[in-house]
Parts: C-alpha cells; structure tokens; sequence
C-alpha cells in the first residue's frame, strides 16, 4: 500500500514539475483569430464575385420566367381554343405543353440542383481563388506576426477569445484590399 502512495506521489510531482517547466514555453505562443464571415462581407474580390453570381442567378431567373410564360400562354390559348379543336390536335398541343414543362423542369435541375448544379459549380469555381487569396493573406500575417495559430471564430474553432487576443480580421481586410480600388459601396459610404 505504501508503495501505492509513494508512486502515485512521485507521478503526481512529475507532472506538476512538467506542468510547470511548460508553463513559460506556452506563455510564448502567440494566438490571433479572424472573422471569417466578415472578411467575405468586406473583401472587395468577395463582393464581386457575390455580385456576378447574384446577376448570373437573375439571368438565370428570367429564363425561366420567359419559360413559365410560354407554357402559360400555351395552356390559355389551347383552352380558348378547346372547342374549337379536334382530339387529336388537343392531344397533340396537350403533348407539345408537357414536353415544354419537362423541358422547364429539367433547366430548373440543370441550374440550381444543389448536389451539382450549374449555380452550385460557379459558385465554387469563381469562390476559390478569393479563399486561396484569403489563406496566402493569413499565412503572411501569421508569418509576418509571428502567430503560431490564427483561427477562424466563425468555424467555432475558438470557444472563448480574451479581449486582450488580437483579432486580426480587420488586418486581414487591409492586406487583402491593397492596391484594389474601393467597391462603390465603400466609397459612396466614406463620402457621406
């Protein structure tokens, strides 16, 4: 039993003694975090890309309103004309409507099925060289800055950031955007 005791003791000191030859090499670690969130709302090349999506998506939209219209005018005009038709004709504009709908229907798909779509690709294709911009901007601050870690609050990496911790969003925003000229946002606001 006292042997029991004089082990647990003896680790019980190793690793306050470890505990404590850690504490000085941990009090040099240097910790930033960023916003992530902010940094896609602020960032000039984010904005852009937000806007050309938002205009291709419009386009999008009125294509398939132009659509939705045809197929209207379509069913209007063949039950104006219901009485008037034989059988045969209804059946065939009635074919002529569904094939259109289909066809209405699979554009939908084509554009914004999530699990790939066309809006779902561009999104990707023209987001990823703003993100890649983003990770060469932290690295140089982290490497600049010396930071041994910069997190993302957003991505719930940090559960707790002291006031007195850097945030580095904003330093972020300033390396990103030099030499860009201001979005009209942005100037428009500075200019009130």
């Amino acid at each position: 039993m006292k042997s029991i005791k004089f082990v647990t003791s003896l680790l019980l000191f190793s690793i306050i003694g470890l505990g404590a030859g850690m504490r000085p090499a941990m009090a040099q670690l240097k910790i930033g975090y960023i916003n992530s969130n902010k940094v896609l709302e602020k960032y000039k090349d984010a904005i852009d890309v937000r806007k050309q999506l938002a205009d291709l998506n419009e386009q999008w939209k009125q294509e398939a309103r132009g659509m939705e219209k045809e197929i209207q005018g379509m069913q209007e005009q063949m039950e104006s004309q219901s009485l008037l038709l034989s059988e045969e004709r209804k059946a065939a504009k009635q074919q002529e409507i569904q094939t259109l709908y289909l066809k209405y229907q699979q554009y939908l798909q084509d554009k914004w099925n999530p699990q790939g779509g066309e809006a779902a690709k561009k999104e990707v294709e023209m987001i990823q060289p703003v993100y890649e911009k983003i990770n060469v901007a932290i690295s140089k601050i982290g490497e600049t800055d010396g930071y041994d870690y910069v997190f993302d609050v957003v991505a719930g990496n940090v559960l707790y950031a002291s006031p007195n911790q850097p945030d580095l969003t904003e330093k972020l925003l300033a390396e990103l955007n030099k030499g860009l000229p201001e979005s009209g946002s942005q100037a428009k606001a500075g200019g009130k």
